[in-house]
């Protein structure tokens, strides 16, 4: 197991991984491998499990009647996704895809909300830092939502790059994201996203070499 990518992940933080084993016992742990393209969990599906990655990569996606898909987020190697399985809703509102070959932790929710026994030091802890990582996707869906509301492809490509680079502290910054999931991030075109960075590119505001970018 990944002990890197759980140490990392918000919802351990402030326990040291000494205590992982038994604590990942208590919340009914396990590892699973899955393959690009595959599914994690499924809209529509009753919530059991919320999911740490431990490798590779996943999206969080909504897709309409017709199959048009949405990317709503990307997690990566010591990130949580399905937290809002915590609120105890009935349905899952958005599907979890695999982006590349992924080793996942599933934790059963219901043992994270729920304390085991009163000598269990540490469900406290795991609740407090659930609280604030719901908090802090409720920051991001925000913060993604001022991207889709700029008028215009140009302006919602500058909001997000923007964000990265004030995020990474330098105008060098790696997007997470194919062009085809990058447009899906921003509800826009492909070929439309496509042609505006070339014009970006030739107007002097940035260079980029697939997912790396300069911002100028």
């Amino acid at each position: 197991m990944n002990l890197v990518a759980l140490k990392e992940c918000p919802l351990f933080s402030g326990i040291t991984p000494d205590n992982f084993p038994e604590l990942l016992s208590c919340l009914g742990a396990a590892e699973k491998t899955y393959h690009r393209d595959d599914f994690v969990f499924l809209a529509g599906e009753d919530p059991r499990h919320v999911g740490v990655v431990l490798s590779g990569g996943v999206r969080i996606i909504q897709e309409d009647f017709w199959g048009n898909r949405s990317i709503l987020a990307h997690a990566g190697p010591g990130d949580l996704f399905g937290e809002v399985a915590c609120a105890e809703i009935t349905k899952l509102p958005a599907s979890v895809l695999v982006h590349s070959k992924s080793q996942i932790l599933l934790l059963d929710y219901r043992k994270i909300i729920n304390t085991c026994s009163p000598t269990c030091l540490y469900h406290a802890m795991l609740m407090q830092n659930m609280v604030r990582i719901l908090a802090n996707k409720n920051l991001l869906l925000t913060t993604k939502m001022s991207h889709l509301t700029k008028r215009n492809t140009r302006e919602k490509l500058l909001s997000y790059l923007s964000l990265l680079a004030l995020e990474a502290g330098s105008n060098r910054i790696t997007v997470p994201f194919s062009r085809q999931d990058l447009a899906d991030y921003l509800s826009v075109d492909r070929s439309a996203l496509s042609r505006e960075l070339s014009r970006m590119q030739q107007d002097g505001l940035l260079r980029y070499d697939k997912n790396q970018f300069v911002l100028l």
